[in-house]
């Protein structure tokens, strides 16, 4: 008969449910306690007054990392919630009269690479080509080393696919190589403003987001992305694992160097094993007691954070032309409003921004003859002055660009508005400075240089999610639990 072990994960999100369904399938006793009322995390979702509202993540790529989770559990996708891939991809508006819709189809991307810069359609296959050698050494091998040793990256394969990945070499400077046209520029580095750098400090290894979102395609799951949720929150309780929800973790007892018993508001959970899948900072240094915790202050202010966003989710009582399921508004200088977020940080004076309108493909997150709008703009973290004033402001500023592109008002059909910025990130999420995304994906901030996996004080404490390896994103969240989820299954088997 094995032994039991008793596993607290702390959070709901797809590192936690990650974990503890991984867990759970090799046999452990698995007790996920989730602050909020609903699961996901991030991911959560809302409905009012016939609109379905998705709170975060927006865009579903690496669908073969989604394949391979639920594979390894005997599953699949389509189990759970039916996938379909947008066409277009996404739009991009530059300016009044000037936007471009990428195709899904690799001929027609092709094509309209050309029609924008002469010879860049060659430049584009071997741009992919190298693009899908680092997509596959670094989805493939490097996001699933705990990165808690140097020797883990000393093989001479693994030496030379580091040289060949570009790690030391700017995504900007890289680019650069393959196209020329500004509008190319902005097309290409688009996908890393998901990773939370400028161009100019992300390691050109991450042009494998581009073979993502170009090859492997923009994908939608019906029903919202909340349905990801709720189809690993069905597999995590088909393998056993218990979810407890509004239950916000008041402190991890530590107790002969090891975390004995998960205190929150409504109880006590006795443990073996504590995976914190909720806000790093928070838990290292506000759960546990200052000699348990892994990092000071200090340590914490000086990384660098991926944005914070300022979101709207907006009911409107008719369809709004023009628009496809994801838009950019490139229609401002993107290097301002990068400076305004990452080197002096303050209110956007022009800022871009991002409109996700699910109703074009899906009816029903929306009553019919209406709209679903989820309207963000990256904005820096750690904004304090976070105001009604400056988001209704905000409001204003890109709705009138958004009412000048689609050529009709808007606002007065507004029949549903609510905002999200850094206070309910930290409210509802704890999250540090008020980010969004988690530790941007800087070259000192890569790997080894990331928040440790694992409590250094504490022997079963372990930590996963977008603050520590292998980085933020949905795709590398739920491959950051898997990763934990091995570590334990070595430093703690069952016998």
């Amino acid at each position: 008969m094995s032994e039991s072990r008793r596993v607290i994960v702390i959070g709901a999100g797809f590192a936690g449910l990650s974990a503890a369904t991984q867990l759970a399938h090799q046999g452990y006793d698995v007790t996920v306690l989730e602050k909020n009322s609903l699961p996901g995390g991030r991911a959560r979702v809302f409905r009012e007054q016939g609109f379905v509202f998705d709170m975060g993540p927006s865009w579903y790529w690496m669908p073969d990392v989604f394949d391979d989770y639920f594979a390894r559990f005997g599953k699949k996708p389509s189990d759970y919630y039916d996938l379909v891939r947008l066409d277009p991809s996404y739009k991009v508006i530059f300016g009044p009269g000037q936007q471009v819709d990428l195709p899904a189809d690799m001929k027609a991307l092709r094509a309209l690479f050309e029609s924008m810069e002469h010879g860049s359609a060659a430049q584009l296959d071997e741009f992919l080509r190298q693009a899908a050698y680092k997509y596959e050494v670094g989805i493939k091998k490097f996001v699933w080393k705990p990165s808690r040793k140097v020797s883990e990256f000393l093989s001479l394969k693994l030496l030379y696919d580091v040289t060949r990945l570009d790690v030391f070499q700017s995504f900007a400077s890289h680019v650069r190589k393959f196209f020329k046209d500004p509008r190319l520029l902005q097309l290409v580095e688009f996908p890393i403003l998901f990773l939370g750098a400028t161009a100019e400090k992300t390691p050109a290894m991450y042009s494998l987001m581009n073979y993502a979102e170009m090859a492997l395609g923009t994908w939608y799951p019906m029903g919202g992305m909340h349905e990801i949720v709720r189809g690993m929150v069905a597999l995590a309780k088909e393998k056993g694992v218990k979810i407890i929800l509004n239950q916000n973790v008041r402190h991890i007892a530590v107790e002969q160097g090891r975390a004995s018993r998960v205190l929150t508001a409504e109880g006590t959970y006795e443990t073996d094993i504590v995976i914190a899948g909720a806000d790093y900072h928070h838990v290292d240094s506000q759960l546990l007691a200052e000699p348990y915790r892994n990092y000071t202050e200090g340590y914490w202010d000086k990384r660098v954070m991926a944005p914070s966003s300022l979101l709207y989710y907006v009911g409107v009582n008719k369809r709004v032309p023009r628009l496809t399921h994801h838009n950019l508004f490139f229609d401002e200088d993107f290097a301002l409003h990068a400076e305004e977020i990452y080197e002096n940080p303050k209110w956007p004076s022009r800022p871009l921004f991002y409109v996700s309108a699910p109703s074009k493909t899906d009816p029903s997150v929306a009553p019919e003859g209406s709209e679903n709008l989820f309207l963000l703009i990256p904005v820096a973290p750690g904004l304090t002055d976070d105001t009604e004033a400056i988001r209704d402001k905000y409001f204003n500023l890109i709705m009138d660009r958004l009412e000048a592109y689609v050529g009709e008002a808007v606002r007065p059909h507004v029949v549903y508005k609510r905002s999200y910025a850094h206070s309910e990130f930290r409210e509802d999420y704890n999250a540090f400075k008020g980010n969004a995304y988690g530790l941007a994906n800087t070259l000192r901030q890569t790997a080894l240089l990331k928040p440790a996996l694992k409590n250094r004080k504490v022997k079963n404490l372990y930590y996963t999610g977008q603050l520590t390896v292998p980085g933020p994103g949905v795709p590398p969240s739920l491959i950051s639990g898997l990763v934990v989820a091995k570590e334990v299954e070595k430093e703690f088997p069952l016998r």
